[in-house]
């Protein structure tokens, strides 16, 4: 087994009622900070056995980048996997300004609806599956992941029900609070 340690970025720096899911916001830079150094104290004992990876989205490089500062062998890369869901012409949008029905609609079918024209969660899982299995075969036992809520969830859901679509009640995981982590044991791939 390996840990797979899903690291959400610090507050962004934008309304709550509006929505945002690609949209490129920077996070609170202290929280980033903050969050940074608790993340560096977890993980210098594992130093040298760790693979980091995050989304290319700001909110997500600047936690990277504060890590790396407080440990230049913390090298992240950027990978588009770990994005958030794409709310197409939602991004940045007031929830009230989308409105009840549309946001209705696409809980109504979360798996297969494109909100916004954007992107399903079905296709967000297949995205974030294919990193999974990239997770499963890193050399590393430790592999850090700076991403989103969305990213978490899928995870928990890709750990828990392999590649099946989950029905809109179904979609309950917590996802970690902002600037916080959650780990995951993953399994390898079986060799054959």
């Amino acid at each position: 087994m390996k840990t797979l340690w899903l690291v959400r970025h610090a507050r962004p720096l934008i309304d709550t009622e509006r929505c945002y899911g690609r949209l490129d916001v920077t996070a609170d830079a202290q929280a980033t900070e903050q969050a940074a150094q608790a993340l560096h104290q977890a993980l210098l004992p594992l130093k040298g056995n760790v693979q980091i990876c995050h989304s290319p989205l700001q909110r997500c490089e600047q936690l990277a980048n504060d890590l790396q500062r407080l440990e230049p062998d913390f090298i992240s890369k950027p990978d588009s996997r770990l994005l958030e869901i794409n709310f197409g012409h939602w991004e940045g949008q007031r929830w009230d300004d989308i409105g009840q029905a549309a946001i209705s609609v696409w809980t109504h079918d979360l798996a297969q609806h494109r909100p916004g024209a954007g992107e399903s969660l079905a296709q967000m899982l297949e995205r974030v599956s294919q990193a999974l299995q990239d997770a499963r075969r890193s050399p590393s036992p430790h592999v850090v992941w700076i991403c989103h809520a969305g990213v978490a969830r899928c995870v928990q859901w890709l750990v828990q029900h392999g590649s099946q679509i989950p029905q809109s009640h179904e979609w309950v995981a917590p996802a970690p609070a902002y600037g916080k982590w959650m780990q995951i044991q993953i399994s390898e791939p079986q060799l054959s």
